[in-house]
């Protein structure tokens, strides 16, 4: 037993017995019948409801609330009520009621359960409106979807349903036509041509037809009324056969396929009519292929390759063909013919007559030339008050300039172009010559004419241009005048002094002597030229040098000619191109514009132009990628022919190689301009000869970069570089790789320089010395030595190591070297005429008693250039 003690203090005895939750059960047990008697007995339970204040268990708990809530609430009496009978257990255990505390905290329990019981309907209540609510969202766009795709259904059935009555009534009117056109055959043929085979299936597929009697009682067969719209069967597919023909159930129907060709053999049949001739005017350039060709005439290319074949040429589609063959094929089908060229994109750039009233006069353009060191700079610093001469290196001038100089009489400016005088630079002064208008020669008065006077003599002559002579350095004690004039008539220039139509002034730029007369001859053979242009037209020009600048790219320096270059124009020159974006005159301002006769340096070039190149401008960038691109095109094709000329085949350069044996000295060259680029590679092209020659790897203006530096490592050659420089990585690497970089800034050192270098691979010369000869007396045989030849010196002397011939009966037997030579039995050096020796040669022992022994010494010539 167990004492449990309550708030009121009474004790109550319970039972000890083991709760569970384990509801109570009724059992019983029920038999079951099966099929064919069999029977089965089942055991049934039956669960009883739970009951308050039926157990002991069930004595504690709570109340229902809606129940406390339900039951009637009784006024009080003035009878005193009985008291409660107290309520006892299953086992008669009196139990103890509940105090008062106990009763309002089960109430309170009773009453948080019936809140919450409410809280959590009304939770339900708005779960399910939720729910409903979008069970009727998805309810109403499945019903939505389903009308689109009944809809879209009907629409196809719809479809289906009118192209099915097309096709019917499209295979009923031309069924009929077919069946008027071979009633007459269908007659001719048997009425059965098989047991059970009808005569005529088409007329049985086709259903019983009405008759209609006609005019002379012809029968005449009405068409069927129009079946109603009705799914077609699925058509039998596959060849018709006589297995097929009589299985068949359904119609065999025409196939669209079937239908179409019909449709395109009438349409075909209708339009025979013949297509009227296209004449076309067909350009033709210098080649085209057939494709090309048929497009332009709008004929087939076919038509084109059975012409060509007709005239005994088979071709293909994708063949080029000759401009004449292109143009007899377009006349012999009715067209006309524009023949056009690749150089007609050059047409209208250059030498437009200007209008006769819209010139103006214009500054003259003069070149001075002549020889080395004769004053021309000089002269030029004097007339521009400047000193150009203490930049050049070794007081030469390497490099063609444009000046313009203002004449202090006359106020008129005149454009002077120095040339140098080197032997090397012949371009240079060619092209100073070509565009000029008078050419100043200067001639040393204490030197006289010399090689490269001749030469700007005759390039003056070449350009049809007048000639201007003056005789410089005349303040030297040993300066002749007079001579100059003499020597000048051995080369048919006659001077005024002496009768003829040159002017000549005798100047000193040293003490400025006579520049103003000199000056104001200029200017009076400029007037006596007349010299005029426009200069409101489209600028043309000549470069005159190009070079390429670190800082500011392509540099071309220009003379203008005709017409006002201003910056924003799209200028071509050569194979380059480009929009100016600056212009800087001979003194270093930017300017605008240039008029003509106005030297200025052109920046904007895509690359530096070839010096010598004509320039204009032109409209657009589109006509300026044409012409560069022709230029270009025909640049490669000349260097590739020339290349081949040169070179020919790999089996003609191995064959040269051994018959001739010619050795190459592989250079890169990179100068600072064009100008003395040409300058370098005529010179060194001038060195070779057919031992050995300069071999010009690559060669361009600009400092010398790291692609120079691989390429003359891949073939071991050496890099110059002609007043220019190597970057830093450049020079990294060919210190790395051992590449040899050399830097000249004058051109007769990197020839001299050169012409050693080439020197070096020349064969050296061998010179035979005689030294004597012996005659052999007699031959001795010594052990561990071989034999040896005992001799008489009959000429000279003997030598021993030097070279030897053995002669017999005036026939060279043996070539060698003499080993041993001996004096009695002494080892000499050298013996002398008249006296007898012991000699033995080197690998040889076939001597003989009478032979001559001839002794030389051989001496190796170093050649050069």
């Amino acid at each position: 037993m167990v004492d449990t003690k309550s708030p009121g203090d009474k004790t109550l005895s319970v039972p000890t017995k083991t709760l569970t939750l384990k509801p109570r059960v009724e059992t019983g047990t029920v038999r079951q019948s099966f099929s064919h008697g069999r029977t089965k007995q089942v055991v049934v339970e039956k669960r009883g409801k739970r009951r308050v204040g039926g157990d002991a268990a069930e004595t504690h708990a709570p109340e229902p609330a809606a129940a406390k809530a339900a039951t009637p609430v009784k006024a009080p009496t003035t009878r005193a009520a009985p008291p409660p009978a107290a309520p006892r257990s299953n086992s008669g255990v009196v139990l103890r009621t509940l105090t008062e505390d106990e009763r309002s905290a089960r109430a309170s329990a009773l009453a948080d359960a019936k809140v919450r019981d409410v809280e959590e309907r009304r939770l339900a209540e708005e779960e399910a409106k939720r729910r409903n609510s979008k069970e009727g969202i998805e309810q109403a766009e499945r019903e939505a979807a389903e009308a689109r795709r009944k809809a879209e259904e009907e629409r196809h059935r719809q479809d289906e349903e009118a192209k099915r009555k097309a096709e019917l009534e499209a295979k009923k009117r031309f069924g009929e036509a077919e069946a008027r056109t071979a009633a007459p055959a269908r007659a001719a043929i048997p009425a059965a041509r098989a047991p059970g085979i009808a005569a005529d299936i088409s007329d049985e597929d086709e259903g019983p037809r009405q008759v209609r009697r006609g005019p002379g009682g012809a029968v005449r067969p009405v068409a069927a009324p129009k079946p109603t719209a009705k799914p077609a069967p699925q058509k039998q597919r596959g060849r018709l056969t006589l297995v097929t023909a009589l299985n068949a159930d359904d119609v065999r129907e025409r196939s669209i396929a079937s239908f179409r060709r019909r449709t395109q053999r009438l349409k075909g049949h209708a339009s025979n009519e013949p297509k009227e001739k296209l004449v076309r005017e067909v350009v033709i350039p210098e080649a085209i292929n057939i494709q090309e060709l048929a497009n332009r005439m709008s004929e087939r290319a076919v038509d084109v390759i059975r012409l060509l074949m007709k005239q005994g040429a088979m071709h293909k589609i994708t063949d080029v063909i000759d401009a004449d063959t292109a143009q007899l094929i377009a006349e012999e089908m009715g067209h006309t013919v524009k023949r056009v060229a690749a150089a007609d994109v050059e047409e209208g750039l250059f030498d437009i007559v200007d209008d006769s009233t819209d010139t103006e006069p214009r500054s003259p353009v003069v070149t001075v030339m002549g020889h080395v060191d004769h004053g021309k700079t000089s002269l030029l610093d004097a007339l521009r008050h400047a000193n150009v001469v203490s930049g050049e290196a070794g007081g030469i001038t390497q490099h063609i300039g444009a000046y313009q100089v203002t004449s202090p009489e006359s106020g008129k400016k005149i454009t002077f172009i120095d040339t140098p005088g080197h032997a090397a630079f012949t371009a240079m002064r060619a092209r100073g010559a070509k565009v000029t208008d008078i050419v100043v020669l200067v001639v040393a008065a204490d030197d006289g004419v010399m090689p490269q006077t001749v030469e700007a003599i005759n390039h003056a002559k070449a350009a049809k241009v007048p000639m201007i002579v003056a005789i410089n350095k005349i303040d030297k004690p040993d300066a002749k005048p007079e001579r100059v004039r003499t020597e000048l008539l051995q080369h048919e220039v006659q001077v005024e002094s002496l009768g003829g139509d040159v002017v000549d002034v005798e100047v000193s730029a040293k003490n400025k002597t006579n520049l103003d007369k000199l000056l104001e001859m200029i200017a009076l053979q400029a007037d006596l030229l007349d010299l005029k242009t426009n200069p409101a037209r489209p600028a043309e020009g000549t470069v005159i040098e190009a070079k390429l600048d670190r800082g500011r790219g392509p540099v071309a320096t220009v003379l203008v000619q005709r017409g006002t270059l201003r910056v924003g124009d799209i200028v071509v020159a050569g194979a380059e191109m480009g929009r100016v974006r600056a212009l800087i005159s001979d003194q270093g301002d930017t300017v605008e514009e240039a008029g003509p006769s106005v030297p200025v340096e052109v920046l904007g070039f895509n690359g530096p132009p070839e010096a010598g190149d004509r320039l204009a401008v032109v409209e657009n960038e589109a006509r300026a990628r044409q012409i560069t691109s022709y230029r270009a095109h025909q640049k490669r094709e000349n260097a590739a022919a020339s290349i081949s000329g040169m070179r020919g085949s790999l089996e003609q350069m191995m064959s040269q190689l051994k018959t001739s044996g010619r050795k190459e000295f592989p250079l890169i060259i990179k100068a600072d301009v064009q100008g003395s680029l040409e300058a370098i590679l005529g010179s060194l092209e001038k060195l070779g000869t057919e031992e050995v020659a300069a071999r010009i790897l690559h060669a361009g203006v600009g400092g010398i970069s790291e692609s120079d530096v691989t390429l003359a490592e891949g073939f071991n050659a050496a890099i110059i570089g002609f007043s220019v420089r190597a970057n830093k990585e450049a020079a990294a690497a060919a210190k790395r790789n051992g590449i040899e970089i050399r830097y000249y800034n004058i051109i007769y050192d990197l020839v001299d320089d050169v012409k050693k270098a080439m020197s070096g691979l020349l064969a050296p010369t061998l010179r035979e010395t005689m030294l004597g000869n012996a005659q052999i007396l007699e031959v001795f045989n010594i052990s561990k030595v071989g034999k040896v030849a005992g001799c008489r010196v009959t000429d000279g002397s003997v030598e021993r190591g030097a070279n030897v011939r053995l002669i017999r009966d005036n026939v060279v037997v043996h070539e060698g070297k003499l080993s041993t030579l001996k004096r009695f039995k002494d080892e000499v050096k050298e013996v002398q005429s008249g006296q007898e020796c012991g000699m033995a040669f080197e690998n040889y022992g076939d001597m003989r008693v009478g032979d001559v022994i001839e002794c030389y010494r051989v001496e190796t010539i170093q050649r050069s250039l």
